[in-house]
């Protein structure tokens, strides 16, 4: 079975329902939940829930601290290239766009990695516009193939792709897949995916199961919000993970919640998240999927993100740059999009440090997944 034939036999109306009207009863029944379910979930999402704030903020801290402890794991995305055959109307890679397209050589990529890592990065995060050809799965399979000896965890976002491509990513040496749907809403994707194969929805929405069969041991959602209602996405994402986290059990699944931001010749956000409701959903999402990782990226400014340490976050990037050949600033092309939280991983570090949390650069060997 498939998400999409799961999400069939999900009650999502119902929910989204929930998650519009709960009670205040609705919203203590969750919180005095030991395990909340879908419908508790729903309830935390309400607008009942709004003034229960603090309350969610603590419960979700003692869950992190239980299950992942003062740990916060640093990871850094690596562009290998900005050209695209999409036109995604919120996205700069977008075909028509007039920017520098550029993408990488393979050695131009080691290089790349070898400045990240001589910053302690060991989990880096390889993406990449969506071109078929210049892009190609042969092409990629080389970056990871160069790559393995020096970065011990390698994940990728770029073209979703068959079973078959990442069976061979990771006998390369990937361990890990991201691919966010954009947007479970079936008519704001549609509208904001005007060409190419990503305009079917159906083909990306089962993008985490052909990498959970081809052995992917990480598996990244998430939902760009500002495209459609907060709470739709939400629950969406919420059965999403649960699903992921119960078929491909031997994978660890994070989500992750990256708020649209400003890029070149790119539409802006399509509906509000304020900063209160990202603090919410990411609170509901720790109680109802304790074990989950919870990725904050550098799309959000320093202050939040240091504030957000304690409510359930696992993972943060640091010094991010969104352009291919960003870090060596060697001929590099146009960003993908603005990061707000433009300190360097030292300087995240530091500030991860002062807060009582450990920042952490790898958290695992190979050798004991071999």
């Amino acid at each position: 079975m498939s998400f999409a034939e799961h999400l069939r036999e999900v009650p999502i109306e119902a929910l989204l329902e929930r998650a519009s009207r709960a009670t205040p009863a609705d919203v203590d029944q969750a919180l005095d939940r030991t395990a909340p379910d879908l419908w508790d979930f729903a309830s935390l999402l309400s607008p009942a829930a709004t003034t229960r704030l603090e309350d969610l903020a603590r419960r979700s801290h003692e869950i992190t601290m239980r299950r992942f402890g003062k740990v916060v794991q640093l990871y850094a995305p690596l562009y290998v290239s900005n050209e695209c055959v999409e036109t995604c109307t919120y996205c700069s890679f977008s075909r028509a766009n007039p920017i520098r397209r550029r993408t990488l050589t393979v050695d131009e990529v080691v290089e790349e990695a070898r400045l990240l890592t001589d910053r302690g990065f060991r989990h880096l995060l390889l993406v990449s516009g969506e071109h078929p050809r210049n892009v190609a799965p042969e092409y990629l399979s080389a970056v990871i193939g160069a790559l393995r000896e020096s970065v011990p965890s390698l994940s990728v976002e770029v073209q979703p792709q068959t079973e078959a491509v990442y069976r061979d990513w990771v006998g390369a040496g990937a361990d890990g897949l991201v691919v966010y749907q954009e947007t479970y809403d079936r008519a704001a994707y549609a509208a904001v995916h005007l060409a190419g194969k990503k305009k079917d929805y159906d083909y990306r929405l089962e993008t985490p199961d052909r990498g959970g069969r081809a052995g992917m041991r990480r598996l990244g959602i998430g939902a760009l919000l500002g495209l459609a209602d907060w709470r739709y996405e939400s629950v969406h994402l919420a059965a999403h993970a649960r699903y992921l986290m119960r078929r491909y059990w031997k994978a660890m699944v994070s989500v992750s919640f990256p708020r649209l931001r400003a890029a070149a010749f790119a539409i802006g956000p399509r509906t509000a998240v304020a900063d209160r409701d990202l603090v919410q959903m990411v609170c509901a999402f720790r109680m109802l999927l304790p074990d989950a990782g919870i990725v904050l990226s550098t799309r959000e400014h320093p202050a939040f993100r240091d504030g957000m340490l304690g409510l359930g976050i696992t993972q943060m990037s640091a010094g991010s740059r969104t352009e291919p050949g960003g870090y060596s600033a060697r001929g590099a092309a146009e960003e993908q999009f603005r990061i707000s939280d433009d300190r360097s991983p030292e300087e995240v570090a530091r500030s991860v440090r002062e807060r009582g949390y450990d920042p952490v650069w790898k958290d695992w060997e190979v050798a004991l997944h071999g």
